[in-house]
């Protein structure tokens, strides 16, 4: 009887460890997805997800972040989410209107309601021509050191090792107490 109850709660715990991957939503595939327009800031640019990336005429859930405003439709914002309509063959074909300071990345995700399909795009604004940089005075000399350049890889190894070698002094000092107690007894 305890075999029976044993192997049926294995059976169980295999149930509950099943990856979470084998039930993932489907992705666009990146061929399927191509930026168009500027990318200079300010400008507008064009996200086309090809046929056959959502189901025909779903409802497809636009979201885009960046590091500054960004504008979908007319909704100016740093994160800004819309609906679209895919046409008959699963496209769809977003427009982003880039901030006129924009600078960095920012990314295009857009989810199928029906099919649960994720794209993704990412678009690299370039500054304007002309434009001066975010923080810029006009001023001669260098911007002010903020920080080094050190990884936070680099960082979390580091620590690592001071942790694991103050855990490796703590063993030996209380080994060594053992051995000292036992010689002395």
């Amino acid at each position: 009887m305890k075999k029976i109850i044993a192997a049926i709660v294995l059976a169980g715990a295999a149930l509950i460890a099943t990856p979470a991957a084998a039930n993932a939503a489907g992705y666009v595939p990146t061929s399927n997805v191509t930026v168009t327009g500027s990318t200079i800031a300010g400008g507008t640019t064009i996200i086309n997800f090809g046929p056959g990336s959502f189901v025909g005429n779903e409802t497809v859930n636009i979201t885009v972040t960046g590091a500054g405003a960004v504008t979908l439709g007319a909704l100016p914002t740093t994160s800004v989410s819309k609906a679209y309509t895919a046409s008959a063959t699963g496209a769809v074909s977003p427009r982003v209107t880039l901030p006129a300071g924009a600078s960095g990345t920012y990314t295009l995700t857009a989810t199928g309601v029906t099919s649960g399909n994720i794209g993704t795009a990412a678009i690299t604004a370039t500054p304007a021509a002309g434009a001066a940089a975010v923080g810029a005075s006009g001023g001669t000399g260098s911007l002010a050191f903020t920080g080094g350049t050190i990884s936070a890889l680099a960082l979390w190894v580091g620590g690592g090792a001071v942790v694991l070698g103050g855990g490796l002094l703590v063993v030996r000092g209380t080994v060594r107490r053992q051995r000292d107690g036992q010689i002395a007894a």
